[in-house]
């Protein structure tokens, strides 16, 4: 029989060793990310993003009505808003990894208990954060309604009476006395305005009294002479 050197020994003894060690390192690490939940797919390791899973498009939570998530160990999604379509929804929690949900293996709406991974040690771990993957169709906008018409005054209204007019162009009143026309060269001489007056007699008047006047002259001068 061949001898067995101590050596050789403890050189398998190690190999024996290592690989157990290897083994339960795999397997502590394949038992550290797992789920009691069939509707989830359990990833190790932590994202925060949909392009990090492989996904475009991120949602908000805003696009979704829940309860529950974060700090608790379930989160309930009860409606979608209309327009949004959601592909993936990541629940992380228990610093183990990452559970993936997509709609369509879950039933209908609403979908209840969605959760984290266990624990290392099998326990229920708490949601970390979550979030969704998907597309949003922004619904149209309602076209603006047109402008009302102004409401036309009423034929009753009456209308505005225009000022008269003030200029030298109006025609003038029926009732307006014409000016008395002025003698520019009769018989008052002053061209004064002629009030109508005929004082054509006074001359012939004034006339005979210097001839009086002068008869009377005479005939004093006559009866000095005599004397």
């Amino acid at each position: 029989m061949p001898v067995v050197s101590r050596r050789s020994v403890r050189a398998g003894v190690g190999v024996v060793a290592l690989t157990t060690v290897a083994l339960l390192g795999t397997a502590t690490s394949a038992f550290a990310c797992h789920t009691d939940d069939g509707r989830a797919k359990p990833i190790p390791g932590s994202v925060t993003k949909c392009d990090q899973v492989g996904k475009k498009g991120q949602l908000s939570h805003e696009d979704v009505t829940f309860t529950g998530g974060d700090g608790e160990k379930y989160l309930n999604i009860t409606a979608v808003g209309e327009g949004v379509k959601i592909t993936e929804i990541v629940v992380e929690g228990g610093k183990d990894g990452y559970n993936v949900y997509q709609p369509g293996k879950l039933a209908d709406l609403p979908w209840k208990e969605l959760r984290a991974p266990k624990t290392v040690d099998n326990k229920d771990a708490k949601i970390d954060h979550w979030f969704l993957c998907g597309s949003k169709t922004e619904k149209p906008t309602k076209p603006a309604e047109p402008t009302k018409p102004t409401q036309a005054p009423t034929s009753s209204a009456a209308p505005t009476s225009a000022a008269p007019s003030t200029s030298d162009s109006a025609a003038p009143s029926s009732s307006a006395v014409p000016a008395p026309a002025v003698d520019a060269g009769g018989a008052n001489g002053g061209g004064l305005a002629n009030t109508g007056f005929d004082n054509g007699w006074l001359i012939w008047v004034g006339a005979l009294l210097l001839l009086g006047g002068a008869a009377v002259l005479t005939l004093l001068k006559l009866r000095r002479r005599t004397q």
